[in-house]
């Protein structure tokens, strides 16, 4: 007889809570399967040689209780001495779980498999559901992200920034795929994860497809697309929204003109390079990469020919307000949301599946799309007036193109 059993026993006999059995074991499964995940995490047990000179290390726990059908239970949720592990288990801020089912779903966004959903879910509850259960109940799951990538935008956005983030992903083997993202921000300054869609390769067509299925999503006009200086990218974009402008993100020009510089000239080429892209107009920019040129060209005769296949992507920025020149000269605001979704899926190591990364991804960007709700982008709001003007100026040009 296991444990469980006995102790159920004992308290019939004793005419003592059943439901405190329960909660005890709840409890205890629970914290092992914390201190499991964070041994995961680090990629050592306690105590284990492995973790020596790692930069890593346990740091004790802080308390949660958590309220269930079962009682309240004294959750001790570990941590690490960086601050980098992030527990899955139970969903941040939550104080009660109602059913398992929104632990399952719970489970579903975060990547796991129906197999290993059903598994752990048996451990922690003692309770098996069958694979085909756990399927009808992830559909909630399915709607969710159906529903993000099919959900009305808006009509307008003043840049959209395009750019990929490498996940690995099973199918016959493990390999890193790119994760196509897309990533707006409106007039008013309001930030939103547009779309991302998983291509075994990062090209251009890929994501014309997707500027393609946001038009019929009700985007209508765009002033600027970011993105870095992928072959056919302006292409692309003028092909889905002919007056819309492109920029290439200065930030990977400077990482390519590295590329070809000694080391020892690295850092002299580079601050020189600065005072292009933090001039004060189009005309002053254009002055200093032709003086930068005429400093290096001769020394670094490749140089002259980057910025000439990025020359049509070079200066669109400074035709916006100054204020929010400095957010849309590079593509760093939508670095910044992938690099955090990378730390995110860190703890999964490879998604299983197709399915399971898109489940992973839709939780990640629309908790992050809600996080942006609450916070303009810096600049918007002072240029507002300026920016709705732009789009005002673009209709008058369009009409009159059509006019001829």
């Amino acid at each position: 007889m296991s444990n469980l059993n006995t102790e159920l026993m004992t308290a019939l006999l004793k005419n003592e809570s059943i439901e405190e059995v329960f909660r005890s074991h709840l409890e205890a499964a629970m914290n092992e399967l914390l201190k499991i995940e964070l041994t995961q995490f680090l990629g050592y047990e306690k105590s284990s040689i492995l973790g020596y000179n790692t930069g890593n290390s346990r740091n004790g726990f802080y308390e949660r209780d958590l309220d269930t059908s079962y009682g309240r239970l004294h959750i001790k949720v570990p941590r690490d001495r960086n601050g980098h592990f992030e527990q899955k288990l139970i969903p941040d801020y939550a104080r009660r779980t109602d059913e398992l089912e929104t632990t399952i779903i719970t489970l579903y966004k975060k990547g796991i498999t129906t197999r290993e959903s059903s598994d752990l879910i048996e451990k922690i509850y003692g309770h098996h559901y069958s694979p085909a259960t756990m399927s009808n109940i992830s559909k909630a799951v399915a709607d969710q992200v159906e529903n993000f990538h099919k959900r009305q935008l808006s009509e307008r956005y003043a840049v959209i920034f395009m750019d990929a983030t490498y996940l690995n992903v099973r199918r016959d083997s493990v390999a890193k795929e790119p994760l196509h993202v897309l990533l707006g921000i409106t007039p008013d300054g309001t930030r939103e994860v547009l779309d991302y869609a998983l291509y075994p390769t990062e090209t251009a067509a890929n994501y014309e497809e997707m500027l393609e299925s946001i038009k019929k999503r009700g985007v209508k006009q765009v002033l600027l697309f970011a993105s870095d200086g992928l072959a056919g990218m302006r292409d692309a974009v003028k092909r889905q929204f002919p007056a819309a402008e492109h920029q290439q993100c200065w930030v990977h020009l400077s990482r390519t003109v590295a590329r070809y510089i000694r080391n020892k000239d690295r850092k002299n080429v580079l601050d020189d390079l600065k005072s292009v892209y933090r001039a004060t107009s189009e005309n002053e920019a254009q002055k200093a990469l032709a003086d930068f040129l005429g400093k290096y060209g001769k020394r670094y005769p490749k140089l002259a020919g980057i910025f000439e296949r990025a020359e049509e992507s070079l200066y669109q920025f400074y035709k916006f307000p100054e204020a929010i020149r400095k957010s849309i000269y590079t593509t760093n605001i939508i670095e910044r949301s992938n690099k955090g979704l990378k730390h995110k899926s860190k703890v999964k190591e490879q998604f299983p599946n197709e399915d399971a990364l898109d489940r992973f991804v839709c939780c990640y960007y629309s908790d992050l799309n809600r996080s942006y709700s609450e916070r303009m982008q810096r600049g918007f709001c002072q240029a507002s007036a300026e920016i709705l003007q732009l789009f005002e100026n673009r209709l008058e040009t369009i009409y009159k193109q059509d006019a001829v």
